[in-house]
């Protein structure tokens, strides 16, 4: 009974996030603004690159923002392969005008040393940010973003991570240009890219 009381509460689990980072889908394809969604606003945290703010972005720069966690056994690594990926689509001076920035939702593993390990990984210019557990929930409510720990006594991890999914498009303000759902292709983020960096130009 336990095992099925439990084995329910995860797909439980797993449908609420789904539904969450579904409904936090701020634009359509086109970019056209929904008249709901996250409100997004400032990210300033410690980082693995000093202390990082979106207030600090150039006017024509975008952080390609998302939110997870270095010991994350999939979606977090695809997600920065496909930004990795979607960067390599452009030339070196647009690849500048892009901040690839991940937050962490594990604050008990992720210190800023291991999100920097983990960041390099992928490229010099990835930044993590771990923040404090109130600076991690004020960013998290606001971009509509959920996490909840999840028990694994079997695994040498102890524990995992469920978190929204999706990538956040964002602007020195704070403001949501798009967001792209999880995907582990990067087209629909170079095609999202390419709509806010012209806008920009």
């Amino acid at each position: 009974m336990q095992t099925r009381i439990k084995t329910r509460t995860g797909v439980l689990l797993t449908a609420l996030l789904a539904l969450v980072a579904l409904g936090a889908v701020a634009f359509f394809a086109t970019g056209e603004r929904k008249a709901e969604g996250p409100r997004g606003g400032p990210i300033a945290m410690a980082s693995t690159d000093g202390a990082f703010s979106l207030a600090n972005l150039d006017e024509d720069q975008i952080a390609v923002v998302t939110f997870g966690y270095t010991y994350c056994p999939d979606v977090c690594p695809i997600t920065l392969a496909i930004k990795r990926q979607a960067l390599e689509q452009f030339d070196e001076a647009t690849r500048e005008r892009i901040v690839p920035v991940m937050v962490t939702v594990d604050l008990e593993r992720d210190t800023l040393a291991r999100m920097r390990e983990y960041m390099e990984a992928f490229g010099s210019e990835f930044v993590g940010l771990v923040g404090s557990p109130g600076e991690l929930a004020d960013v998290a409510e606001r971009y509509g973003v959920v996490w909840q720990r999840v028990e694994s006594p079997d695994s040498r991890l102890a524990y995992t991570v469920d978190h929204t999914a999706g990538l956040f498009l964002v602007d020195r303000e704070g403001e949501i240009l798009e967001q792209v759902l999880y995907s582990p292709t990067p087209s629909a983020l170079v095609s999202a890219l390419e709509r806010e960096l012209s806008r920009k130009s």
